[in-house]
Formats: structure tokens, C-alpha cells, sequence
């Protein structure tokens, strides 16, 4: 046990602020008063907080293998430090073998991301139970990254203005016929309906979910003009185009190797001069698909199964190729750091609620991914990109300027103008 000792104090005496590890039978390391207390149950997980491997600490408080006494933000402050390399990037070591290593990862994806087995995945994170996710989301159950127009707003507000942003880039018109892909709880596509007139569609793999904006549709009167259907992306019919397109944290979830499946079809979806606006979490590394110390691994485990991170430059290219030109770009990571510690803070004050609705083990694990994920946003480690795209028309008079080929006018000012 010296070595590992060893390793272990090495681990404390690094850090700005004071961790303490109690083991089984009274041994402690670290001092007497801490910001933040281990309590293990077994001494392997010892082991993994000496070799840096956060992601497997996480896995060992989540199946109760050890206790953490502390504020998370502390608890994410140290496990940053503990982490110590740039977990975006790939082992130098392995660079004579890329090739491999991507081949692997493309059959890899290939093999995760089919129709039953995309539909098995949503279904783990997104049907845990609505109610859990009422506990912590804004009241429009609104679970993307929201935007923080002005400093001083409330999450609720911070949403709303997401949702009118992206229907300002999509410059969204009475009568357009809308889709939302992944609509989630419906935030994005009744706020299109009721404040843009549009005729909205929606899908999602989620029973939850598409139960839950059923009853809405029902409750607000928007029958007609508002649909939502249990649906996988590449069931959608094409025999009638759409005027703009939306797909708000999807593409996490396509993987790499079908990226290009799901850009052409959006592209058959959307009629000459027709708009998208791909949201979504991406890699801050160039050449990770997950990230490293175990924390990757964390995440496919209890949060996202088959989720795939790809670097923006991946998802522009494989945009491009599949016929969508590249429009407007924006990173809005600081705003999903905040947007999680919002989540984080809510779960955090309704944990005995949380506990009874969901599972001590759901909660674990979603204290660990919220807060973590906001310090992963914070590092630059991962990103958030909205990527305005639209279907070139192919007639250069086409559009406000010549040569658009699209309703894009190449000119922002039209997204911050007074809603009409």
C-alpha cells in the first residue's frame, strides 16, 4: 500500500483546495477539516483517485461504493485539478495507429446508432421519469442550453430567449411549415406555433415526451396546426418539404458514422432556399469523440448512451457535403455552463423529492453529470455551436441578394430587429 499511498497524497498536496479520503476501518488521509470528504467503502476506489481517473470515482459514488461530503461546485473545482491533463486530448502514443483508431470508431458508431438501438438509448435518459425532470427544468421543460440575452435573467427567461433566437435566425413566418427533429418537451415547437404562426411538426423517439406535448397540443387548441409524432428521423416522409428545420440537441445523438445519413436527409426535408439550424453540443478537442480521465465513459454509462461528441469543423463538413451551405456560426458554451449550474442548483435544493421520484442511483449520477458538465463547459473541454445552414436554391436571383440562393439576406441585423 505505500506506492498507492504515496500516489494518493501526491494527489492531495496538489490541490488548491483541501480534499480529505476516509477508508474503511478509520484511515484518513488529508486534513482534519476539508472542503470536501471521501468516505469510501472500498479501498479500489483508492486506486482510482490516485491514477486521476475521475470518471470511475463518479461510477463509484453513483453505485455506492463511496460518499461525498461537500458543495459540488467544490466537489467539480477539485476534480478539474485532479484531472490534470487536457482530457480532450489523444494519447500521443497512439498516433502511428489513427487510422485504426478511427476505423474502429466509425464501426463502432455504425453499430450503436441503429433505429432500435437509437430508440432503446433516448428512451434510458429521456423517460427516467417526467416528473424528476419538472423538479430542476424551467417550466417549459426546456433541456438545451439557454441563452443569456442579459446578464440578470432567470433561467425561465434565459429559455424563452433561446427559443426566440433561434426563430429569429430561422426567420420563421406566419405559415411556414416548421419541423422540429428531437422536440423534446415541445418548448421550441409551441413557442414557433403560438408566437410566429407557423405549422409545426415534431418528432422524438421519447414515449415521455411525445405523450406529454400530445396533452398540450390538446390543452392550448393547436390541434391542426400543431403535430408530434413518435418517430425515428429517417421514417420521415419527403413528399412535401419543409420551409425551415430545427434540430435542437439531436446530432449528439446520430453519431459519427450516420452524421452524413441524417445531414441528406434534412437536406431532402428542406425545400430550395429552406433554412436549418443545427444546435447541439460539440468536442473541444479536434480528434476525441468522448472525453478522457473516465469521464466519457461516465457519461455513455448513466447519462447518454451512444452519444458521440464531434468537433464543430466534423459537423460543418459533413454538413457541406450533404448539399447544406453554411450560413451563420455562433458558440454559446459560457451559456451552457451557466444553464447547468441553473439545473444543478434546482436539483440540488429538492434532493429528498428527487430521490423518491427517480432513485438514489438516478440522482447520483445526475449531480455528478449536471455539475460536471458545467465545469466541462467552463474549461472549454466541450461546446455548444448554433450552426444556421440553408439549401441553396441553385438560381442566383434567388433570395434578397443576388446570389443567396436562400431567404438568408447575408446580413445579421434582421435577427436582433423588434419582433413584428
Amino acid at each position: 500500500m505505500g506506492t498507492l499511498d504515496a500516489a494518493v497524497e501526491r494527489r492531495l498536496a496538489g490541490l488548491d483546495l483541501p480534499l480529505a479520503v476516509a477508508l474503511p476501518g478509520g484511515r484518513r488521509f488529508g486534513p482534519a477539516r476539508a472542503a470536501v470528504t471521501l468516505r469510501l467503502e472500498r479501498l479500489s476506489s483508492l486506486v482510482h483517485l490516485a491514477t486521476g481517473q475521475v470518471g470511475r470515482v463518479g461510477e463509484d459514488y453513483v453505485e455506492g461504493r463511496l460518499d461525498i461530503d461537500g458543495a459540488l461546485r467544490d466537489i467539480v473545482a477539485i476534480a478539474a485539478q485532479m484531472i490534470g491533463e487536457d482530457p480532450t486530448q489523444v494519447d500521443a502514443r497512439a498516433a502511428p495507429l489513427v487510422w485504426w483508431r478511427e476505423l474502429m470508431r466509425g464501426l463502432r458508431s455504425r453499430r450503436r446508432h441503429l433505429p432500435q438501438a437509437d430508440a432503446q438509448q433516448v428512451q434510458f435518459h429521456y423517460d427516467v421519469s417526467d416528473d424528476f425532470y419538472a423538479l430542476w427544468l424551467d417550466p417549459r421543460r426546456v433541456y438545451s442550453c439557454a441563452y443569456y440575452r442579459d446578464a440578470g435573467m432567470a433561467l425561465a427567461q434565459a429559455q424563452e430567449a433561446k427559443l426566440d433566437h433561434i426563430c429569429r435566425k430561422l426567420m420563421l413566418r406566419e405559415g411556414d411549415r416548421f419541423l422540429d427533429i428531437g422536440a423534446g418537451w415541445g418548448g421550441l415547437l409551441l413557442w414557433a406555433a403560438e408566437h410566429y404562426g407557423v405549422r409545426a411538426h415534431g418528432i422524438t423517439l421519447s414515449r415521455h415526451q411525445h405523450a406529454h406535448v400530445n396533452g398540450l397540443i390538446e390543452a392550448r387548441g393547436l390541434r391542426g396546426r400543431v403535430s408530434m409524432r413518435l418517430l425515428d428521423y429517417r421514417d420521415l416522409p419527403e413528399d412535401e418539404p419543409f420551409d425551415k428545420i430545427a434540430s435542437v440537441g439531436m446530432f449528439e445523438h446520430v453519431g459519427l458514422a450516420r452524421l452524413p445519413q441524417y445531414f441528406a436527409k434534412i437536406q431532402r426535408l428542406l425545400r430550395p432556399g429552406g433554412l436549418l439550424m443545427n444546435h447541439g453540443i460539440t468536442a473541444g478537442g479536434t480528434r476525441n469523440d468522448r472525453l478522457g480521465a473516465g469521464l466519457g465513459d461516465f457519461i455513455d454509462r448513466y447519462i447518454f448512451p451512444g452519444g458521440e461528441l464531434l468537433h464543430v469543423s466534423q459537423v460543418l463538413r459533413s454538413m457541406s457535403e450533404q448539399g447544406l451551405e453554411p450560413l451563420d456560426v455562433e458558440n454559446l458554451r459560457p451559456h451552457y455552463a451557466r444553464t447547468l449550474w441553473a439545473w444543478s442548483d434546482a436539483l440540488e435544493a429538492q434532493l429528498d423529492t428527487a430521490r423518491s421520484i427517480a432513485g438514489e442511483r438516478v440522482v447520483r449520477a445526475f449531480r455528478l453529470y449536471l455539475a460536471g458538465s458545467a465545469m466541462c463547459f467552463e474549461q472549454g473541454w466541450i461546446a455548444l455551436f448554433q450552426m444556421l445552414a440553408s439549401r441553396p436554391g441553385g438560381d442566383p436571383a434567388g433570395g434578397p441578394l443576388r446570389g443567396a440562393q436562400s431567404d438568408y439576406p447575408f446580413n445579421r441585423a434582421y435577427m436582433y430587429e423588434p419582433h413584428p
